[in-house]
């Protein structure tokens, strides 16, 4: 039997199988959304294992759900992946599954970039190289305030590009913000193109040590990587802010998406998304007990 993923892990009890089901129906999710308009089911899907990690096993839903004060904060900065976060806040409970058949109708306010006006999302983001500089703006106030939580950002790597993230990279660390994490969704893709064949990027590692932040890198579609990089970084106590560099694959799940410039966006016709389901399922984990 196949255990559907309509649960939120409680106590931070980690289970890979359990997870791996989590994140398929998040995936599902997106589906629901690459029609009728279409979204960056590319982007979404190199980005959606973190996110979904955050949310399922890092955050505190009750606490995001009341907005209290110290509730940790995600800023998606790479704003038009944002199919992949309400994909993941639908399947956290933070808002209603139903919800996302409106996206993109006059029925809702689920569209192409995060709507503050939806429960869960922060901030409206989608500008490139603005997330960052938001979000050292709230770990500096969690700071004043005496706040303990965590401010995390998650970017495109083309959007380093931006000369307003190395203006921020450099405050960052000049203000020694500990709690704020820069999760780099590093799918080696900007828009249609190669992101080393526009600028080069590599090393990033190295350029973001040399700004003096504390550096780790994972393979941002293996869960035990990504877990085990998250608490290395969470546990670490050093006085500096932290990057994750998540190396990723566009599309990841789907074989005809996966890499491909031509699905980079994507409005699906009823048959492909049927399809797309299909492989979709085959990938869950089945659980000998049930």
């Amino acid at each position: 039997m196949i255990v559907e993923a309509e649960y939120i892990m409680e106590d931070n009890d980690f289970h890979e199988g359990e997870f791996t089901n989590f994140v398929i129906s998040c995936k599902k999710n997106v589906l629901k959304m690459a029609k009728n308009g279409g979204c960056f089911i590319g982007s979404a899907f190199s980005c959606i294992d973190v996110i979904a990690y955050l949310y399922n096993n890092i955050f505190d839903i009750k606490k995001i759900k009341e907005k209290q004060d110290d509730r940790d904060i995600l800023i998606l900065s790479k704003g038009h992946a944002v199919s992949a976060l309400y994909a993941v806040l639908a399947e956290a409970g933070i808002i209603s599954k139903d919800r996302l058949d409106n996206y993109l109708t006059n029925n809702d306010d689920l569209y192409w970039h995060p709507n503050p006006n939806v429960s869960g999302i922060e901030f409206h983001s989608g500008s490139m190289g603005h997330g960052l500089a938001i979000g050292i703006g709230m770990a500096f106030a969690s700071r004043l305030k005496k706040i303990d939580n965590k401010i995390i950002v998650i970017v495109g790597d083309g959007e380093l590009n931006e000369g307003s993230i190395w203006e921020s990279v450099l405050i960052a660390n000049a203000y020694k913000l500990k709690n704020l994490i820069v999760i780099i969704d590093r799918n080696r893709r900007q828009a249609n193109f190669e992101t080393e064949e526009l600028i080069p990027l590599d090393s990033i590692k190295d350029k973001f040590s040399s700004f003096g932040w504390i550096t780790h890198s994972c393979n941002g579609h293996d869960i035990n990587d990504i877990s085990n990089s998250l608490e290395q970084i969470f546990t670490d106590t050093t006085e500096k802010p932290r990057v994750l560099i998540a190396n990723s694959i566009r599309g990841k799940g789907i074989p005809l998406i996966e890499d491909n410039p031509k699905y980079w966006f994507g409005d699906f016709e009823k048959k492909e998304l049927e399809e797309f389901n299909k492989i979709l399922d085959s990938q869950k984990i089945f659980d000998e007990e049930k």
